[in-house]
């Protein structure tokens, strides 16, 4: 079979992530001392708290009604350290950031090569909710990042009815941020009243033999899924789950095989960013994942996670003081894979 370059770009950051090239491109985050940290969240809080630009995603009407200034930042280090600035626990809808750790549940219930073989790994190149996509890609679904995949990774869970689908993700999605997490029923709802669109999708799926559980119980699913709420420090305990090799800094619990990590990370860097994934390694060079919710996770594999959440979204669905923030705080302290020099 011939690779495409997309799959030997998955296949190098791969190898880059599980030989720890990263960390040593990284090495200057060994010398963050805990005042460092702290002051770097809070010069970047301070940066941007004040840009206007973006506006709520509003297709999801409930989204539309948070409040448009909230801004958080939140660093959790792999030895459970946790610096914050802004507003870190307000509950936000986890929407998109989500699908990474459904893909990491799948990976421990069936391992990284049915995820390859039943999703795929490969960026579409497409809007995150697009339904040319499934026809333009012989593979149909090709990443789990993008609804398509992410619903065909809610069907692939081992489930025998919808309701154990769905506790089994709430119950895992609680487990990485060490506490309890519950939906958000009004975006549930608001989401449930407008998705058509994915439904659309996991019907497609479904036809083409890429789907793995009857599509309208895939779609609830997944909704639910994305109308999970969580603050930014709990979802940057999530990513610090990542960042630590599966191990939750805060439980101690080995939640996820850590040769399962560098699979993880290497989708996320290659498909985490919506359309805007080539420009956020350009920028920030993280693995990341972000959602219409205003979130976004960064995971500096071995040290921390970043994490920053503003509901005003850029026209790609990036909040865009969240990853103004990240950036900075990547650039600026060289965090980046490949060593990116400060600002």
């Amino acid at each position: 079979m011939n690779k495409s370059k997309n799959s030997v770009a998955y296949f190098f950051v791969r190898w880059l992530l599980a030989m720890g090239v990263a960390t040593a491109f990284a090495g200057s985050a060994q010398a963050l001392a805990t005042g460092d940290l702290q002051s770097v969240v809070d010069e970047a809080h301070a940066k941007y708290k004040g840009l206007k630009d973006g506006k709520n995603a509003d297709y999801i009407p409930e989204l539309a009604k948070v409040p448009s200034e909230l801004f958080g930042i939140a660093i959790i280090t792999v030895d459970g350290k946790v610096y914050t600035a802004g507003d870190v626990d307000y509950s936000f809808s986890i929407q998109s950031v989500a699908k990474p750790f459904t893909a990491a549940l799948v990976m421990e219930e069936q391992g990284v090569e049915a995820l390859r073989q039943k999703i795929g790994v490969e960026p579409t190149g497409m809007p995150f909710n697009s339904v040319i996509a499934l026809q333009l890609n012989e593979q149909r679904s090709v990443n789990p990042l993008v609804n398509a995949g992410a619903i065909a990774a809610v069907s692939m869970l081992d489930a025998e009815s919808p309701e154990q689908r769905w506790n089994k993700i709430l119950n895992w999605y609680s487990e990485l941020a060490g506490e309890k997490l519950s939906l958000i029923d009004d975006v549930y709802v608001s989401e449930s009243e407008t998705n058509y669109n994915n439904r659309a999708i996991a019907n497609m799926l479904f036809n083409f033999g890429r789907l793995y559980s009857d599509p309208l119980e895939a779609v609830d699913v997944y909704t639910r899924e994305c109308s999970v709420g969580v603050t930014a420090k709990q979802l940057a305990m999530m990513g610090a789950t990542l960042a630590n090799n599966g191990k939750n800094p805060k439980t101690g619990k080995q939640l996820i095989n850590k040769d399962n990590i560098p699979e993880l990370l290497a989708i996320m860097f290659m498909a985490g960013f919506y359309d805007e994934a080539g420009l956020w390694a350009y920028s920030a060079a993280l693995p990341a994942k972000t959602g219409v919710g205003g979130g976004i996770v960064a995971v500096v594999p071995g040290k921390m996670s970043i994490v920053a959440f503003s509901p005003r979204l850029n026209q790609a669905g990036n909040s865009v003081r969240a990853l103004k923030a990240i950036e900075h705080i990547s650039r600026s302290r060289s965090l980046g894979l490949f060593g990116h020099n400060p600002e």
